[in-house]
């Protein structure tokens, strides 16, 4: 290991002269008093390889050269801007809007949902603007108007909902946090459900083989939020939320600017529900019972003179959720005291229980960012991360009990540069991680620790006019997984004008936390089975993928109006995966793969501007997600392979406080879904080979007084579907056939809320 960092050491000392003399300068939208200030345009000097990119607020500074007076000024969506410049001096640039090779924009707003043709990574960035179009509570229920994302309920009692991207479950994609990892481990279940939807500034989603900057367990895609920031965030925000089901939330966000540079916010999330639910009248709640408290305190300092910024988060988090019959006492009829992970055993039955489970949750999580941004050469910066958190759930489901404690730490360095100029770039790095768990299942300890350190190198070639490259490489030690590479390769090429062809392959490879990944599966009266091949993790080998995915963005204009379509197709292939078997209704089985398994993903996407503030988004994915199981090949079990997407939104134009009407109608249509086999159960409890198509429809309409309060209404599942029967063996919880996690449409019937936002700016 020591010969990687010595390599990187050597990396990082490259030696850059710079002139004394500069042209200093801030790049605005427009000419107008109001404008806003261009981070990320691109100033060089015309023939020569010096340039620079402004910073956050549009600022730049770069050398004069006496040999070159032909500046140039360039930004995604705007016409380039060339300066005639004879001496050193400060300069306001203006550039103005253009038609051409501009930023995708699927919202009336321009960075709602957004796509670019330049980079070579398949990313789509989704701010606050779009999460207001639904109702979000949490960050799993952010995707609903996204068709990147398919979001399931994961069984048919805790009403979680999972994520999938490119046809596999979240568990393989890497979820960040300012891209530090966040959902993973023992949270990986209901993490989703710990960022409040309000926290929220934005989302980038990136399908296939992600960055080696963020490590090496991302295989289908990565996940990153960006939390909203005390400097820039409302004083004051308030946001209340409350539907039919008796589900009550409460938002509040309080900023203060203490100095010039440095600023703070108190974000508080609480949310409860009480009212006890039971549409389909099979004895089970059709919702949990259950309360959050959230609650998280934010530093921010930035100086933009010495160029230091710096974040530093303190959260804490309290979750509980009750599920199981509609009479369930916990304080009289939990009967989880004995028992086996099989479930073979359990304590004698008189036959007058009542099944329930509960599912506590604490969480603690702390993290700093440092940044240093070099004054004189903006392209050029240092960043330092570290995080650590401690996550404990105790949790029963009827004889089977779940306990799980997960210490966590992780620290990156890394710094950034260019290679002879901004069109070359690179980072390089290195990371640690500590994983400790404490897990017992029942009666069986799988207590472990999981070590990691590695090195990565990632060097980037950005040509706006035809070509940009990054590839990047990174080398991780393992206690458990062993020395291992992670290569990942993105192209992108413009053919033509407002196109843009991406390419990109990529290595991944993760341990599996079989039961905390899977923790629906204890609801059930299936023995659980590890079929080990003397792995270290579980017995199991760990698992091994690499990632295809070609995709095509192509820009136009129809009657004045812009829209773009893109297709992508993306393939995953595994070398080795922990296959999670249940195709027998009496038991689950985990074992590594003896053949073949790979996850194939289409998506074609049009978005157009129907008319001016009618905004139109409709997308088609197929899937072809195969894995060979001990009985034969076999299609992913509730995995839709047909999926098709609308989604329309109207706002009205804004009156001068901001008082407009938004609109906002989305529908998901399903296709048929195999489902588990059900053959060897008693008639009475067998499900059909496939599950039933139907749709599913949301709308929400939203109220904008003024630039201080908004109120909103919708529904939810508006074509009232209904899964008729997703508790198999209810009217029997503690017998043979008793099983919650075959759910392949909605429990709740339909569903309307209302709620307000206020804001003091």
């Amino acid at each position: 290991m020591n010969k990687y960092i010595v390599v990187l050491l050597l990396c990082m000392l490259p030696y850059f002269s710079f002139s004394q003399e500069k042209v200093e300068g801030v790049v605005f939208d427009s000419d107008a008093s109001n404008a806003l200030s261009l981070s990320g345009a691109n100033v060089y000097w015309q023939d020569s390889q010096t340039g620079v990119v402004t910073d956050f607020d549009g600022k730049f500074s770069i050398p004069y050269l006496k040999e070159f007076n032909r500046l140039i000024i360039s930004y995604v969506g705007f016409e380039s801007d060339t300066l005639t410049i004879n001496t050193p001096k400060t300069i306001r640039v203006n550039l103005k809007p253009s038609n051409e090779l501009d930023e995708v924009v699927v919202q009336q707003k321009r960075d709602a949902i957004q796509k670019t043709y330049f980079s070579p990574q398949n990313v789509i960035t989704v701010n606050s603007d779009e999460l207001l179009k639904a109702a979000c509570c949490n960050l799993a229920e952010s995707f609903e108007t996204n068709p990147a994302i398919d979001v399931n309920l994961s069984d048919g009692l805790t009403g979680t909902k999972q994520i999938q991207m490119l046809g596999l479950t979240s568990p393989y994609l890497l979820i960040t946090q300012e891209n530090i990892p966040m959902v993973r481990g023992a949270s990986q279940a209901y993490g989703l459900t710990f960022t409040p939807g309000t926290w929220i500034e934005s989302i980038q989603i990136t399908k296939g083989a992600g960055s080696v900057v963020n490590g090496y367990e991302s295989i289908s895609g990565q996940i990153n939020t960006e939390l909203v920031k005390p400097l820039t965030d409302n004083a004051v925000f308030v946001n209340g939320y409350a539907n039919q089901n008796g589900r009550y939330e409460l938002n509040t966000h309080f900023n203060k600017k203490l100095t010039d540079k440095l600023s703070t916010g108190l974000y508080i999330h609480g949310n409860k529900r009480t009212q006890k639910e039971d549409n389909n009248e099979d004895g089970f709640l059709d919702a949990p019972l259950g309360e959050q408290i959230n609650v998280m305190n934010r530093w921010q300092y930035q100086n933009v003179e010495t160029g230091f910024v710096s974040f530093l988060n303190v959260r804490f988090l309290n979750d509980e959720k009750q599920v199981g019959q509609v009479d369930f006492n916990p304080n009289t009829d939990r009967v989880d005291n004995g028992g086996s992970l099989s479930g073979a055993e359990g304590p004698a039955l008189s036959g007058a229980e009542v099944w329930g489970s509960e599912i506590n949750s604490r969480r603690f999580d702390t993290s700093l960012k440092l940044g240093y941004v070099f004054p004189e050469l903006p392209f050029q910066s240092f960043g330092f991360q570290t995080a650590y958190s401690f996550h404990k759930q105790d949790s029963y489901f009827g004889f089977r009990s779940y306990d799980i404690s997960h210490e966590s730490i992780y620290s990156s360095l890394l710094f950034n540069s260019i290679i002879g100029d901004t069109r070359n770039k690179f980072k390089t790095g290195i990371s640690f991680a500590y994983d400790g768990y404490d897990e017992v299942v029942t009666t069986d300890d799988y207590s472990r620790e999981d070590r990691s350190v590695g090195a990565f190198l990632e060097y980037s070639y950005e040509n706006l006019e035809k070509v940009s490259l990054t590839a990047g490489l990174r080398v991780d030690n393992h206690n458990r997984l062993g020395t291992f590479v992670t290569p990942r390769f993105h192209i992108r090429y413009t053919p033509w004008e407002r196109g843009s062809l991406r390419g990109s392959f990529g290595r991944g490879k993760r341990a599996a936390n079989i039961f905390a990944e899977n923790q629906q599966l204890f609801a059930s009266a299936r023995q659980i089975n590890i079929a080990g091949s003397g792995g270290d993790v579980y017995g199991l080998e760990p698992e091994d993928a690499w990632n295809y995915g070609v995709s095509f963005l192509q820009g136009f204009n129809f009657l004045n109006k812009k829209g773009d379509i893109s297709l992508d197709y993306y393939i995953t292939d595994f070398e080795n995966q922990v296959v999670v078997d249940w195709e027998n209704p009496q038991e689950v089985s985990f074992y590594n793969l003896e053949g073949e398994s790979s996850a194939k993903s289409f998506q074609v996407e049009l978005n157009y501007e129907l008319l001016t503030r009618l905004n139109f988004r409709t997308s088609y994915k197929f899937y072809d997600v195969s894995t060979d199981y001990k009985s034969g090949n076999l299609q992913k079990p509730l995995q839709a392979q047909h999926r098709f997407f609308i989604n329309l939104g109207y706002e009205t134009e804004a009156k001068d406080n901001g008082a407009q009407w938004k609109f906002d109608y989305t529908l998901h249509s399903f296709g048929e879904a195999r489902l588990p086999d059900t053959s060897a159960n008693p008639v009475e409890y067998q499900l059909p080979a496939f599950s039933p198509t139907y749709n599913l429809m949301n709308a929400q309409v939203t109220k904008v007084f003024s630039n201080s309060f908004e109120v909103y209404v919708g529904g939810e599942n508006l074509s009232d579907v209904q899964q008729i029967n997703p508790v198999l063996g209810a009217d029997n919880p503690f017998g043979p056939n008793f099983d919650t996690t075959i759910v392949y449409a909605p429990i709740m019937g339909r569903m309307f809320y209302g709620g307000f936002r206020f804001k003091i700016l």
